[in-house]
């Protein structure tokens, strides 16, 4: 608080000035060299009290041990000079008769007082050298709130305005004067235990003194680090006790960027002594907790990697850094740090980076590394080349095809599919009956004229394409070994914890390593653990951070599958990754469009091996109809066949679709409003009793049906209406009609569980024009998106909900 500010607060200390004791007193200048406190671990550190300011020292300021005082740099005051021997004429000469006093704007340097207008008393400068002693006035008759500052030649009266100003003066005065002759010391110092012990009494004046800055705290630092800056040639020993000397004040306050050098070089030098888990803790803690920005202090990130290493290098080291992840999430389900999290993901990665940053450096332009860095593009190229919409997989035969169409004739034919991992061949029969039921799924498409054109190769070549592209190998030293399994075990950590994985998941979507950390094998079997950890998280904005950021670029959905270069386990996570994202995608089509273009051969593959999910990817791409080609469709036939599962799974297919024969039917009525209270199995018995293909409207107002019956709905082509007024259809029903029934144009959701997520889905219905809102959890930005994407929407009733 400047001088000419602080008459504000001399109400608010009004009460407490009344209490103050004044009293002359010795000279205050402490001897730095006589501190106590020469312990060599900061926990047995003499405890400074924080109202040892307001002990009761001779012609020491008393006061309340609460109060606290900015310090001053600056500020408006009046002062006279009384140039005489100190003597019995002193008092006489002070006297109100005899004294004249003068305005001044004092500045309080860093080795002297001087005057913003030097003139009269102040003509000159003050030097704290020539300090001999600053104390209250306290005779009788003496000047109310008013400071004398004993020089060699005379003495020096301040008289502020408040007993507040006065106090707040005398401790800037008292703590520039210190630090002043703290600096003299430490600037060239005979011995390192003499420069120990007065970094002592530095830090002991720190601590007990009243004032609350933060020069009062980083001044020190800063003159520890200029030292540490003068006299690089040191040992470890005395580093750890100038470490320990300035550890009281490490535990609350930030140090410069130039003692983070210091302390990085202690942590290489010795990374188990007690001094790095006990002092660097609190300070690593406060780093993590509280930084915004790493790029504009580098330092501060080296420091907290060097400090990781180094507990990594401690007896259990792994167990100590998880402990230590631990602590800073805390015991709570939620970490109440929002920092820590980003902060903790920047070191791992630039840790990381640092691991390969030698090896790129020392093979620079050499052709290995342009080899491998091919071999990381290379899979990319291949995931995202376009595939024609009729895929290919089997060559051109005319007497196969005709055998293929001629289905009243058709004998029994055995179609091979060879792998290159797969020994013996699979043979897969065809029959008479399996062409009939196959007949309910498949549309035959007569536009196969071009299926083998042009040189893209075929599926069945793709299928003969090893599971994982074989990376350059890439050795690193073993400390950067070391380095690499260190950082990634944190991730592992990090991605155990619940409320830290969307956003870690958001954070290495874009995927944020380089080539070569993804060409070496290591790193990726790995750092497979996370992205199991994503892929297995239910919630969709973890697992959908599995595809990439933008269209063009793998994410990691793509390099972990069969073909990619991360892939090492014959496409098992691809598998989990495939399931958990079917399970959420709303646009389930769309999706098995993109696995039908980019990996249909991984998952006929991986079907042929027994993978469930991986034929349950194909039933689905039968019954939504994604393959246009006929002979791919007969692949995959021939592939479910292959197995007990698939074949279990392909007759159920089959009996949904002559159910869904049955229901499409044309006939049936118009109009059908299911009773009040029905449930999801009253729906279900309901629609498969009969044809209800001419179905345009339909209410189940009112009644216990649930999202559960949304795939019964979408098998209705004619529908254009639905009410679904007081039910506990949710988001998930949602998702699954937004994407099936397009052509629907009344919908009616009032006093339903719906959700944003759900209704967010809704703005695929480009034909609606009436939807009924009301009474849900409609929020205001997904209304306004609801009116700009929906072209026809003509009524709107969001009535009792926040866009209301």
């Amino acid at each position: 608080m400047e001088g000419g500010s602080t008459g504000s607060n001399s109400g608010n200390c009004a009460d407490t000035s009344t209490n103050l004791k004044t009293c002359s007193s010795n000279n205050t200048t402490t001897n730095a060299s006589s501190v106590k406190g020469e312990a060599r671990r900061p926990s047995i550190l003499p405890a400074v009290p924080r109202h040892a300011a307001s002990l009761a020292v001779p012609g020491h300021p008393q006061g309340h041990p609460s109060v606290r005082y900015k310090l001053l740099h600056e500020g408006d005051i009046q002062l006279c000079l009384l140039r005489h021997p100190r003597s019995v004429l002193s008092k006489l000469l002070s006297s109100k008769l005899l004294r004249r006093w003068e305005p001044h704007r004092l500045v309080l340097a860093e080795s002297c007082i001087c005057s913003g207008t030097p003139t009269g008393y102040m003509e000159s400068s003050v030097s704290y050298v020539s300090i001999e002693d600053i104390q209250v006035l306290t005779w009788e008759n003496a000047p109310r709130n008013c400071l004398q500052l004993t020089l060699t030649d005379g003495t020096l009266l301040l008289q502020a305005a408040n007993i507040y100003q006065r106090d707040q003066w005398y401790h800037s005065l008292q703590w520039k004067k210190r630090v002043h002759s703290y600096r003299k010391i430490l600037q060239c110092p005979a011995r390192w235990d003499i420069a120990v012990k007065e970094l002592l009494g530095l830090v002991d004046t720190c601590l007990s003194s009243p004032l609350q800055d933060y020069a009062t705290h980083h001044i020190p630092l800063d003159i520890v680090a200029t030292l540490l800056s003068q006299n690089s040639q040191m040992s470890p020993t005395d580093h750890e006790s100038i470490i320990l000397a300035i550890a009281p004040l490490l535990e609350n306050y930030s140090p410069p960027p130039a003692l983070y050098d210091f302390f990085c070089q202690h942590c290489r030098d010795r990374p188990r002594s007690l001094v790095i888990v006990e002092v660097f803790t609190p300070v690593i803690q406060r780093i993590l907790k509280h930084n915004m920005d790493f790029g504009k202090c580098p330092r501060l990130r080296l420091f907290t990697q060097e400090y990781i290493l180094a507990l990594n290098g401690l007896n259990g080291g792994e167990q100590v850094v998880t402990k230590f992840i631990q602590s800073m999430h805390g015991p709570a389900a939620r970490c109440p740090h929002p920092r820590v999290l980003p902060n903790l993901v920047a070191v791992c990665l630039a840790a990381i980076y640092a691991c390969y940053e030698d090896f790129i450096n020392s093979r620079d332009n050499s052709p290995s590394l342009k080899e491998i860095r091919a071999g990381s593009q290379q899979p990319h190229c291949h995931l995202h080349r376009k595939q024609s919409n009729t895929p290919q997989f089997l060559p051109p035969n005319d007497s196969l095809g005709s055998r293929f169409s001629d289905k009243e004739n058709q004998p029994p034919v055995s179609i091979l599919v060879s792998t290159a991992p797969l020994a013996p061949l699979v043979s897969v029969c065809h029959t008479e009956n399996d062409d009939k039921l196959a007949g309910l799924s498949f549309h035959t498409s007569a536009d196969n004229d071009n299926d083998y054109g042009g040189g893209e190769p075929s599926l069945i070549d793709r299928l003969l394409v090893p599971l994982s592209s074989t990376p350059v190998p890439i050795k690193l030293s073993l400390h950067a070994e070391g380095v690499l399994v260190c950082y990634v075990q944190i991730l592992k950590t990090l991605s155990d914890y619940e409320d830290w994985r969307p956003a870690l998941a958001s954070l290495l979507q874009p995927i944020p390593f380089p080539h070569e950390a993804l060409a070496h094998r290591k790193f990726t079997k790995e750092l497979k653990y996370v992205i199991k950890q994503f892929a297995e998280d239910p919630r969709q904005e973890v697992h959908s951070c599995l595809f990439s950021v933008r269209a063009g670029k793998d994410g990691w959905f793509q390099l972990y599958s069969p073909g990619g270069i991360a892939c090492d386990d014959d496409g098992e996570l691809f598998a989990s990754m495939v399931r958990i994202l079917m399970c959420s995608c709303y646009k389930t089509r769309k999706f098995l469009l993109s696995l039908s273009d980019n990996k249909l051969g991984s998952c006929l593959l991986l079907a042929l091996r027994g993978n469930t999910t991986m034929t349950e990817i194909l039933c689905l791409m039968l019954e939504y109809f994604v393959i246009s080609s006929e002979e791919t469709r007969l692949q995959i036939l021939s592939t479910l066949q292959s197995t007990t599962t698939g074949r279990h799974m392909y007759e159920r297919l089959c009996e949904r679709q002559r159910e869904l024969c049955e229901l499409q039917k044309k006939g049936g009525p118009t109009r059908l409003t299911l009773p009040s209270k029905s449930t999801d199995a009253d729906l279900a018995k309901l629609l498969g009793s009969g044809s209800f293909g001419n179905l345009e409207s339909l209410s189940l107002a009112f009644t216990h049906v649930t999202g559960a019956s949304a795939h019964l709905l979408i098998k209705l082509p004619a529908l254009r209406h639905l009410n679904l007024w007081s039910t506990q259809f949710g988001d998930a029903g949602l998702r699954l009609i937004s994407e099936h029934l397009p052509l629907l144009r009344e919908l009616n959701l009032c006093e339903t569980p719906a959700t944003d997520t759900g209704m967010q889905t809704l703005t695929a219905m480009k034909s609606l024009c009436v939807l009924n809102l009301n009474s849900t959890r409609l929020s205001f930005e997904v209304y306004q998106e609801l009116k700009t994407k929906l072209p026809n929407l003509v009524e709107i009733d969001i009535r009792y909900t926040e866009a209301w």
